[in-house]
């Protein structure tokens, strides 16, 4: 079975996947890859499954090399990255030649990086997942000299292919429903919150980010309090000091907190991305308007596998073209006399 290295890590690297659903009622959140959309385009551009498992990269990646050659696709954060020293683009697919370095560095925008392999990653699935759940010990953090078992390439022939660039790390504004404690905030404070631009703090990992600003705090009306209940990824949780939390893929699966509202999953890849210091602004829609902007993963890739495009290289730079047939027949080379 070919294998890949890791000769060396950044601090926030883990095996991800869609995460285990149909757990909450056990304590277990589903978990998974923090930006659930990057996996879609891996699938998209390699043509896997997109429950396949992946190298989630948190801020830094690190250095790769396989025993068999492989393709590969980075996406989500843009990182910069490059194999045996010559650069590779960020949402494109790459082969990666046995014993070749791939070096993954700092992320140039955005927070979360994905490194998936053609194959995908065959370690052996804990309830039906091969993700790692910390908070609930759930696998590890990837350190230099693991080495993780691969599925082999079901297709190393397949011309290079990318994604056009689809800008998430900017934040800007994002778009969230009411929810059951919505009410609980007055209309003033709610439209206090929509008003307000927030900043990413320094604060986050994965279970959620803390969410900084200007101004006052923000408080229920008349000091409500409510029963614990269900909370899942997208939710706005107001502390007792009132400040705001959006919850992320590890996030507990129930809470005393009120939720001002959730994030439509449409958008949360925009939070998961956003890196310290980005500015977000919430808008809400109604249900309705929410529901509306609802895809099925099915949907989502099915339209991702539409624009994935040839990628067009100079050959000069094409270190493995020999692998490619470059004549499609052969000819008596009289075509042109004949009538």
């Amino acid at each position: 079975m070919p294998t890949l290295t890791i000769h060396s890590a950044g601090p926030g690297l883990t095996l991800q996947d869609l995460g285990r659903p149909g757990w909450q009622a056990q304590g277990l959140s589903t978990g998974g890859a923090a930006d659930r959309l990057a996996l879609l385009e891996g699938a998209a551009l390699l043509g896997g499954e997109p429950g396949d498992a992946v190298i989630e990269m948190m801020g830094f990646g690190g250095t790769f090399s396989v025993d068999e050659g492989t393709r590969i696709a980075l996406t989500g954060a843009v990182m910069q990255a490059d194999i045996d020293g010559d650069a590779i683009p960020h949402n494109a697919t790459h082969f990666l030649p046995a014993g070749a370095k791939l070096t993954i560095r700092g992320a140039q925008k955005g927070v979360y990086g994905y490194l998936r392999l053609a194959g995908g990653i065959a370690t052996d699935p804990i309830m039906d997942s091969r993700a790692a759940h910390l908070t609930a010990g759930i696998g590890h953090r990837l350190q230099a000299g693991n080495t993780l078992p691969l599925a082999a390439d079901p297709d190393r022939m397949q011309v290079p292919r990318r994604l056009p660039p689809a800008d998430r790390f900017s934040g800007g504004t994002i778009r969230i429903m009411p929810g059951p404690q919505t009410e609980f905030f007055s209309k003033q404070t709610q439209h206090t919150f929509c008003a307000t631009i927030f900043h990413r703090s320094q604060s986050g990992n994965r279970q959620g980010i803390r969410l900084e600003h200007e101004g006052g705090t923000f408080a229920t009306s008349g000091s409500l309090n409510h029963v614990s209940d269900l909370i899942v990824p997208g939710d706005i949780q107001m502390t007792g000091e009132g400040v705001p939390y959006v919850l992320l893929a590890e996030c507990q699966t129930i809470g005393g907190y009120p939720r001002i509202g959730s994030v439509i999953p449409a958008d949360l890849p925009k939070i998961a991305q956003a890196a310290p210091g980005t500015p977000l602004q919430f808008h809400f829609l109604t249900v309705a308007e929410a529901d509306a902007t609802a895809k099925s993963q099915e949907t989502q890739l099915r339209t991702l596998i539409k624009m994935c495009q040839p990628m067009i290289r100079d050959p000069h730079y094409i270190a493995d073209l020999l692998r490619y047939q470059l004549i499609s027949g052969a000819t008596p080379g009289d075509d042109l006399e004949r009538p």
